[in-house]
């Protein structure tokens, strides 16, 4: 199945570096952020897994959940965390999926099927299309992927931007224009009428094109 915006994010088991867990069950009503990597002991993927680690206190203040994928085994994760504290100075606090099978590499259509059944022998290279970032909203749909080759690090600021702007969505039925950052004006989403708009708004709003109706942020 190939997956998509408003896809269920497919549920698993699997063995993480803080134990075993059922994906669906241990996010629970949480929203939650997958973020995956091709193989441990990689330098982007060090500095990501530490860049993370240290913003975490900003995904629990959204009720975010992180999550890591690495195609290798816990044994490994767990000597990789070390690492990770030595070069980033700071030690991961969530959980790594050892993807060592490829199994959830597959179930997120970041590895073909016919890939194999281990990670053993296979080189960062082979898995590189497991760069994969998937934000799940709490009804367990994917709302927001994104790929990076394995070159490029990831900007977890971005990850931020963009909970905040679909918690906006879901709370106050609002959308957000290009480049905003949270406390800037949004904009009134197409499927709220103008009647329906005017009691959520009743202060009124900016209007450059019939189509378009800017609102400054509610508050939460």
């Amino acid at each position: 199945m190939t997956l998509k915006i408003n896809s269920v994010a497919p549920d698993f088991k699997a063995k993480t570096s803080e134990g075993d867990i059922s994906f669906h069950e241990w996010l629970g009503d949480s929203w939650g952020v997958l973020f995956s990597h091709p193989k441990d002991f990689t330098p982007v993927c060090t500095t990501e897994l530490g860049s993370l680690a240290s913003m975490k206190q900003e995904f629990d203040k959204r009720n975010v959940k992180v999550i890591g994928l690495s195609v290798d085994k816990v044994d490994d994760h767990i000597k990789w965390l070390d690492d990770i504290k030595d070069v980033t100075g700071t030690k991961p606090n969530y959980p790594i999926i050892a993807d060592e099978k490829l199994e959830i590499a597959k179930l997120y259509n970041m590895l073909e099927g016919d890939a194999g059944v281990e990670s053993m022998g296979r080189t960062a290279v082979d898995n590189q299309t497991v760069r994969t970032v998937f934000i799940i909203r709490p009804d367990k749909r994917i709302g927001l992927f994104l790929t990076y080759p394995m070159a490029t690090g990831r900007n977890f600021n971005e990850i931020l931007r963009a909970i905040d702007s679909m918690q906006l969505t879901v709370k106050h039925k609002v959308a957000t224009p290009a480049n905003w950052n949270k406390g800037e004006d949004v904009i009134i989403v197409p499927a709220v009428n103008d009647d329906d708009a005017k009691k959520k708004f009743p202060d009124g709003w900016d209007s450059p094109k019939p189509y378009i109706r800017i609102v400054p942020q509610p508050k939460d």
